[in-house]
């Protein structure tokens, strides 16, 4: 061991090393933190039509305001729940519902009915939503009938997806409001597939409804995309987050580390 009578020159860089390290370390770990919550958030935003692992119920708008290019949509709608693998009830309406599948149904039960989704003029003579069956909207009507088969079959986690373009008769708004309230204040959850809504109609409900209750419609030619979609998305803020992180580690192991001396050898 060599005598040294200045060690206390080397108090201050000690101080400094000490306060560089504990830094590095704090910054180290918030940057976990923030890898962390980023990488909960990527399962959150696997958004399906319907929420993973709950029993749905369609709710589908066949009312007069129904446009002929809308019957495109609504497939493509009923196509991603099949390829989702869904368990569904589903209502058709207009101004009165009706069940046509109970909830826990395999969507692929939906098949068949999909070459009747197609206007008026183009499809069967007679069917639940000719001109002779089809009136005024009353969505309020549809969402309770939803409900009530929810509620019925005793569904645990149990969802509602509106398949519409959100134009219901004026004196139903009153109605409207009260039953989405309900089903918000209930354990069901309620989201939007819009059918080209009017600006006045999209109003209504976004007052209704938080914003990601809307689901997005897929453009004509687009794939269906798969429930795991957004699970496949490049988690580009989990990558950078991670980088930072080894990026503070290795800033910590060259300005941080302790001095390494070789050990003093033995005297033989």
């Amino acid at each position: 061991m060599v005598d040294s009578h200045d060690v206390g020159e080397l108090r201050g860089a000690a101080r400094r090393a000490r306060v560089l390290r504990v830094a590095l370390v704090a910054v180290a770990l918030g940057l976990l933190v923030a890898a962390a919550a980023s990488a909960r958030g990527l399962e959150t935003r696997d958004r399906g039509l319907l929420p993973e692992g709950s029993t749905g119920v369609v709710v589908v708008d066949l009312s007069l305001s129904i446009a002929d290019e809308d019957y495109n949509i609504v497939r493509r709608a009923l196509r991603r729940l099949i390829a989702e693998n869904s368990r569904v009830g589903l209502v058709v309406f207009s101004d009165v519902p009706y069940e046509l599948l109970p909830p826990g149904t395999p969507a692929a039960e939906m098949k068949p009915m999909l070459r009747l989704l197609v206007p008026p003029r183009l499809g069967p003579p007679i069917n639940p939503w000719t001109q002779s069956f089809r009136a005024g909207t009353r969505i309020s009507q549809a969402l309770k009938l939803a409900r009530q088969m929810l509620e019925r079959d005793g569904a645990r986690n149990g969802s509602i997806l509106l398949v519409s373009d959100l134009e219901t008769a004026p004196d139903d708004l009153p109605e409207l409001a009260r039953t989405v309230e309900g089903i918000r204040a209930s354990s069901l959850s309620l989201r939007v597939y819009p059918l080209a809504p009017s600006s006045e109609a999209l109003l209504v409900f976004e007052g209704l409804l938080q914003e990601d209750a809307f689901a997005a419609p897929a453009a004509p030619g687009e794939g269906i995309p798969a429930a795991s979609e957004a699970r496949r998305r490049v988690p580009v803020a989990f990558f950078v987050l991670g980088g930072l992180l080894f990026l503070a580690l290795a800033f910590h192991e060259r300005f941080g580390g302790r001095l390494a001396l070789p050990r003093p050898e033995r005297a033989r």
